[in-house]
């Protein structure tokens, strides 16, 4: 029978801890895997990696990283935009000041600056949380757009006030600039995504994770029981933080190209990320890419369907775009307010039960 348990036995507690515990689910992890690294890149074409794919990944990165703030670790943030802003402009003043360094470590780099200034933003959280916690973050937000729109140093001095990448090579191909190909951006935007899941996923399952939750449960209780609420939330703060400054540099570096920091990185961006992360689960990294999939996928399919399908004007399906997305996230969030990964978690119980009722 499909997805069943049996002949699934652990010998060590390696083996009773790992990931994916059941055979079934490894196997499934193993061919998304194989399809991810051998198949898409084979048949990708640029209209599927600027339209889907590499909002995908790097979205899912941004709400990775907000989900591990938020969801772990129980702090309200609304200035994502403001921090991907950071690590778009730190990876573009790193990428012009070292020319000769390969993308990968200034998007690093970029990350390890944005860890600084979250962790910066985020010591009124252990005063304030909750709503003032949101304002704080949020102003944040219109501080960092401000910052990079008024001070020309951030965009070497531009007429336009627009900062463009510079063409950078690894391992002998074009990541960024006019010449990349949508293979090269992709496969470049999933490694960076795998390692920042494998990453997340540790930290969450470790001592690091589970001071987060204790906070974000009880921080009162947490703290007596010998968690420091300084370490773990300034720890939140500064990882949350990097992971967003790396989706922020790959937007802008890889999928972008070039970007205004009022357009790229408004307000909007900072609830999209943050609706991502509520429907797809507050506290699981599953659900930070089925929010990402979710809000990439269904705006492009109502696209096509209503312009390209049905024939009506861009501007007339634009906004029945956004009135049926928000009318889904209503409706959604009413049927099952933990999110998609709830919904995968009991799917997958129904399974392991199948056929028997309780």
């Amino acid at each position: 029978m499909l997805y069943r348990e049996a002949g699934d036995f652990k010998t060590t507690y390696g083996e009773d801890s790992q990931t994916f515990p059941i055979r079934f689910d490894r196997l499934g992890y193993y061919v998304t895997l194989l399809v991810a690294f051998g198949v898409i890149p084979l048949i990708i074409n640029d209209y599927w990696a600027s339209a889907v794919l590499l909002p995908f990944l790097i979205y899912a990165i941004a709400a990775i990283g907000l989900n591990i703030l938020v969801g772990y670790a129980g702090q309200v943030s609304l200035g994502t935009g403001g921090f991907m802003a950071v690590g778009a402009y730190a990876v573009y003043k790193l990428m012009t000041s070292f020319p000769d360094v390969p993308i990968l470590i200034h998007v690093l780099l970029a990350g390890f600056v944005t860890a600084a200034v979250g962790v910066l933003f985020g010591l009124p959280s252990l005063r304030i949380k909750g709503f003032y916690l949101a304002v704080a973050t949020l102003a944040a937000q219109f501080f960092l757009v401000w910052l990079f729109n008024k001070v020309p140093w951030f965009y070497n001095y531009s007429a336009s006030g627009q900062i463009t990448v510079p063409q950078s090579k690894m391992l002998g191909y074009y990541i960024t600039g006019p010449q990349t190909s949508a293979t090269a951006k992709y496969l470049f935007c999933l490694i960076v995504l795998v390692g920042v899941a494998v990453v997340a996923r540790n930290l969450t399952r470790g001592t690091v994770g589970r001071k987060w939750m204790a906070i974000r449960d009880m921080d009162i209780a947490a703290e007596i029981i010998g968690v420091n609420p300084l370490n773990a939330k300034l720890t939140a703060f500064a990882v949350s933080s990097f992971f967003i400054g790396i989706a922020g540099a790959l937007f802008f570096a890889v999928y972008l190209g070039a970007a205004e920091v009022t357009e790229a990185f408004n307000i909007q961006k900072s609830f999209l990320i943050l609706f991502m992360v509520i429907i797809g689960g507050l506290g699981s990294i599953f659900g930070s890419f089925a929010g990402a999939a979710f809000l990439v996928l269904l705006p492009v399919f109502l696209k096509n369907v209503l312009v390209g399908q049905l024939g009506w004007p861009t501007d007339l399906a634009a906004h029945l775009e956004l009135m049926i997305v928000g009318a889904l996230i209503v409706a959604f969030l009413i049927a099952e307010p933990h999110g998609m990964a709830q919904l995968w978690r009991l799917a997958k119980e129904k399974l392991r039960l199948w056929p028997f009722p309780h």
